[in-house]
């Protein structure tokens, strides 16, 4: 008699804590992903800003699960979900029958209605996408040390940052710490901390799922950086070189979106009820409706606390869904009960450039150098790999000795911006 065979669509957080997760099961794992890396995506934000390289946030999917003995890797692209079938549908015609399944394939960004938007204001979801962001904010600073023209000069300055979450207060920061240090002396034409650095938020505050103290603490951080944050602010239309707040007509050269996500579309060929951002209206237990063998879990998963909030998208929910689905599918394999999924928040943090950030640990609130440290500590421990955390460590404890970001290459096409 064969194994249980367990498919598992993702290789994030989600998907491959699941796999790790199922090691020692009675089963077959075939983890299906279509890029071969795992990327650490809390520091994603720090290869599009020249502070670390591609492969410092990212290690192979094989190598990662090499000890893992009864899991099997797949490079390929998940089409579609046959739940009646128990089959998932995969690219070149390929597919894959399983006996449970997790799937785990994530979010992507959402322009609201306005995906006429994403060329001129790329997201930052990949690590295509940080080469390219990166590549556009260094260019930049190239165009405007070219161009005589003043008021294109001030143009090509101006960085817009549309969202203010988490990645989009990073994001400004380490753009604003560029602009002001990194590049400081390098330029004969032009000053560089003349940069203009705008965040720009819809809602009235940013970083809403922090305490207040901490917001204030994160938007005196900016200040100082030279940040400009303007919350209850719509962007109402987004053009090649400028971006409309409101009435208001900004000219910029560089507008980076770190908005709204919306979960993989992959959702939808479960035919199962969804909410707004697509996420899957998930059982208690993290299963589908009606097939009690699937799980989806992270950011395709739909599912509120105690209170009606809807579970953060966060890598720690990815990793506690992806452990209590491999225990679901244990036990139904055991013939046991299931039980309902609970989430322990570990807390929130966010970094805001050198020395600052913010930390809500739920039973502590800190803000400053001490959570800056407590930053770096648990982002080092949670990167896949010990090569990555000595990388990184080495690579971070450069750039605060030299004010410097040793990763300022332009590679791609991305320089006719």
């Amino acid at each position: 008699m064969s194994l249980p065979h367990v498919v598992i669509v993702g290789g994030g957080f989600g998907g491959l804590f699941a796999a790790k997760a199922l090691r020692r099961a009675s089963a077959r794992v075939t983890l299906v992903d279509r890029h071969n890396h795992h990327v650490f995506q809390p520091l994603l934000y720090q290869v599009a800003t020249a502070g670390l390289s591609p492969g410092d946030i990212a290690a192979p999917i094989r190598w990662v699960l090499r000890h893992h003995d009864n899991v099997r890797v797949l490079l390929a692209r998940a089409e579609g979900i046959a739940l009646a079938a128990r089959r998932v549908d995969l690219d070149h015609g390929e597919s894959l029958s399983y006996d449970y399944l997790i799937v785990a394939a994530g979010a992507g960004s959402s322009y609201f209605g306005h995906d006429d938007w994403e060329p001129y204001a790329p997201s930052l979801k990949t690590l295509d996408d940080a080469l390219r962001v990166r590549a556009r904010i260094l260019v930049a600073y190239e165009r405007a040390e070219r161009t005589p023209d003043p008021v294109e000069r001030e143009r090509l300055l101006t960085f817009v940052l549309v969202g203010g979450g988490p990645t989009g207060v990073e994001m400004a920061g380490a753009i604003a710490e560029i602009a002001r240090q990194t590049l400081s002396q390098e330029f004969r034409s032009i000053q560089t901390s003349a940069a203009r650095v705008l965040l720009i938020e819809a809602g009235p505050t940013i970083l809403t799922s922090f305490p207040e103290p901490l917001r204030r603490a994160a938007r005196a951080s900016l200040a100082r950086l030279g940040v400009e944050v303007r919350e209850n602010t719509l962007v109402t239309r987004i053009e090649d070189g400028c971006v409309w707040l409101g009435d208001e007509r900004l000219e910029a050269g560089t507008v980076l979106w770190t908005a709204g996500v919306a979960a993989s579309p992959l959702g939808a060929s479960l035919g199962v009820p969804r909410d707004r951002a697509g996420r899957v209206l998930v059982e208690p237990d993290l299963s589908v409706p009606g097939h009690p063998e699937a799980f989806v879990i992270g950011d395709m998963a739909g599912l509120t606390d105690e209170n009606g909030t809807q579970y953060p998208g966060v890598s720690q929910v990815a990793m506690q869904q992806a452990a209590h689905a491999a225990r679901m599918i244990g036990r139904a394999m055991e013939d046991r009960p299931r039980r309902p999924f609970r989430y322990k928040d570990l807390g929130n943090m966010a970094t805001i450039g050198r020395n600052a950030a913010i930390a809500d640990l739920g039973w502590l609130q800190i803000a400053g150098f001490p959570a800056w440290l407590l930053w770096l500590f648990i982002h080092i421990v949670w990167l896949i790999g010990f090569r990555n955390r000595l990388t990184v460590l080495v690579q971070w404890a450069g750039a605060y000795l030299t004010y410097q970001r040793s990763v300022r290459l332009i590679t791609g096409t991305d320089n006719k911006h």
